[in-house]
């Protein structure tokens, strides 16, 4: 045989020999990778079906809908609060398509919640100061104060912390409560200094790094010129369309996966381990479909290309000299990957191709993650999302604009903010403590502001459509127009007839009305002479408290002030007191009797039954009721005291529709015109 042909063999032979060895590493490490995200998520999974189901998700919908007057059980326990923590650094560090933010926000309120009640249920403390939380508005404002610290947690963000709670989540503010949010959000910046004053010789391995800026673009100036206002705008249109395309589309996937978690907590952890093996598949395999880029000679070679966690130039396949943009952007952090889309003078950086492909992924990965049984935020995936098309907007523009293309994608990610969550005050200032460039402030504002409108223009935000998905009835601050067009006392007429009870009632009647009945609120009635007045309003907790104290009368009489005292302490009537079946009442008690003046509300909020309903809705939500007493605009024999009692239940625009059907196909009417 020649020596040439010889030659040619054994260089084919080698170079088939480091192939297969390629192959086989490449194959190794796609197992590795998806093997650890695949236990990464299946922790964090199993921790959220088994022991804390309330912590999936990214918790937000639910403080709002606490804030607004909503009972939430099980969500700010410190059970919750383990599993939330524990279930996101699983599912973040699995590479699934999630943010720690809305996490975070979560963790803030039940640090706060357990702070007010003086720890968990079963280990309470009993201080004397803490009493002062043991009321529904004080545990309001220290849940507020939680959840403005958890978002100055996530992004370093003081002022937008406190903003974020005034526009977001709290329902009723009080000047007082600002200070109380803003000094939470003081002592979460100067904590955070001190760990990072701690931690910048890097002992503490990612957490630090860029300091109190994560994503700082300070450093380029910024000139914008008329002209300039043309691609701003039609970024915000962008973020306005795509935001409430993106809010439709997730809503139908979450419906769909109700339907699917429905089935039982084995559905759960597949569904979620699915998303995982999909989601790990794609950061892996999609960088082979980019080209390599050879370094800037401009950059030192220690930097260009990297193969470690961290830097922004990753090998991956490529050969010494040369970087793949689209693994840089895929195997790294979240964190790290808005830093790199958001950098500043880096032209040529990315390609066109890679930013598609990124965009398109995370469009998919978005919508199919999020609503799956592990602690997620929507935060970082949507800035990822709209950084990416903000960039390719900036890259199509080329020399025409004077704006760099990582401010374009400031732009974009706000836009899409904007667009899917209809914030606009809070997200500017977030974004401005971000970026670290104040100079942004008056195109962001545009670009906030367009995107708004456009997507209130389609349907409402992503918080809303959660909060109609888990069926929290939630009231907004404005009624509908055709709430104008009936009364609180036809909504009353609708109902089942009021539930009422006598100022000394028997032990029998009050037994059987709590057995019969799931409501919370009871109507007291007195009788002067021929006629009946309402005498107040009186809890289903307290005459569970009544019924577990054995609290019982043998004769029917009024009590005196002491006798109250000796029996309850202020700390009873603030506890709940469980169930109508926890409660043992023998026979000879029920023909006792019960003075319930003495625990009676004798003041609680009325409407006259001929009030429309939109007055009733704003009066209920401003003043924070979970009770309104509908009562007859005349009196006399033969009427009765109370016509209703409504709740908010009674007040949704949805379940007044399903009552009057006639206003359902006006409203439709009008709709459609």
């Amino acid at each position: 045989m020649p020596p040439v042909m010889m030659r040619t063999r054994k260089y084919r032979a080698w170079i088939l020999s480091l192939t297969v060895r390629g192959l086989n590493g490449y194959m190794m490490g796609f197992l590795y990778m998806t093997g650890v995200n695949f236990i990464l998520t299946l922790i964090a999974t199993v921790l959220c079906v088994f022991f804390a189901p309330t912590a999936a998700g990214p918790g937000i919908p639910e403080i709002k809908a606490y804030l607004n007057g909503v009972d939430t059980p099980n969500m700010y326990g410190a059970t919750t609060m383990f599993v939330k923590i524990v279930g996101s650094i699983g599912a973040v560090a699995a590479g699934l398509d999630l943010g720690k933010e809305g996490p975070l926000v979560h963790i803030g309120a039940c640090i706060a919640s357990l702070l007010g009640q003086g720890g968990p249920d079963d280990y309470r403390i009993k201080w004397r100061w803490i009493r002062y939380f043991n009321n529904d508005r004080d545990r309001r404002d220290i849940i507020t104060c939680g959840a403005s610290s958890g978002v100055c947690a996530a992004f370093r963000s003081p002022v937008g912390g406190v903003l974020f709670a005034l526009e977001e989540v709290a329902t009723w503010w009080r000047s007082a409560l600002l200070w109380r949010t803003f000094f939470s959000t003081a002592v979460v910046v100067v904590v955070l200094r001190a760990f990072m004053e701690y931690c910048k010789d890097g002992a503490c391995g990612l957490f630090g790094q860029g300091g109190l800026i994560m994503f700082d673009v300070g450093g380029v100036p910024v000139r914008y010129h008329v002209a300039d206002l043309i691609p701003v705008t039609v970024i915000g249109i962008i973020g306005g369309v795509l935001g409430s395309l993106y809010n439709y589309l997730l809503h139908k996937v979450l419906r769909l996966y109700n339907l699917i978690n429905a089935k039982g907590k084995l559905a759960k952890i597949s569904l979620s381990l699915a998303v995982s093996l999909f989601t790990s598949a794609c950061l892996y395999g999609l960088p082979f479909l980019a080209s390599c880029t050879p370094c800037d000679p401009s950059v030192v070679d220690s930097e260009c290309p990297s193969t470690g966690r961290m830097g922004n130039f990753k090998q991956f396949n490529c050969p010494k000299g040369h970087y793949n943009d689209l693994a840089t952007l895929l195997l790294t952090t979240n964190d790290d990957a808005v830093r790199n889309i958001f950098s500043t003078n880096t032209p040529s950086e990315y390609r066109v191709f890679s930013l598609v492909i990124f965009f398109i992924l995370y469009c998919i990965l978005g919508l199919f993650t999020f609503g799956i049984a592990v602690p997620s935020g929507l935060f970082l995936p949507i800035i990822l999302m709209g950084s990416a098309y903000g960039r390719l907007l900036g890259m199509a523009m080329g020399s025409y604009a004077s704006i760099d293309q990582g401010l374009y994608a400031v732009l974009g990610a706000a836009s899409l903010m904007a667009g899917s969550m209809r914030m606009t005050v809070s997200l500017c200032v977030i974004f401005l403590e971000l970026t670290n460039n104040l100079l942004l402030l008056p195109i962001t504002m545009l670009v906030l502001l367009i995107s708004k409108s456009v997507g209130d223009c389609f349907n409402p935000s992503i918080y809303e459509i959660i909060l109609e998905l888990k069926g929290l009835p939630f009231l907004e601050a404005h009624p509908e127009p055709w709430m104008r067009n009936i009364t609180v006392g036809e909504l009353a007429d609708v109902k089942p007839p009021v539930v009422t009870l006598s100022g000394i009632e028997t032990v029998g009647r009050i037994v059987d009305v709590l057995r019969n009945t799931t409501h919370n609120g009871f109507a007291v009635v007195d009788s002067v002479g021929q006629v009946s007045e309402v005498h107040g309003l009186v809890l289903r907790a307290h005459l569970l408290l009544v019924l577990k104290k054995k609290w019982f009368l043998q004769e029917r009489r009024r009590t005196e002030e002491w006798e109250v005292r000796e029996k309850f302490t202020w700390v009873d009537v603030a506890e709940r007191w469980g169930t109508i079946e926890e409660v043992a009442v023998t026979k000879e008690e029920m023909e006792m009797y019960v003075d319930l003046h003495p625990l009676t509300n004798t003041t609680p909020y009325t409407v006259v039954e001929t009030m429309s309903v939109a007055k009733a809705l704003v009066q209920f939500r401003q003043v924070g009721l979970r009770h309104m007493l509908v009562l007859p605009k005349y009196h006399g024999h033969g009427v009765p005291p109370v016509v209703g009692i409504l709740t908010r239940q009674d007040l949704r625009a949805h379940n007044i529709l399903s009552a009057f059907p006639h206003l359902e196909k006006s409203h439709a009417s009008k709709k459609g015109r």
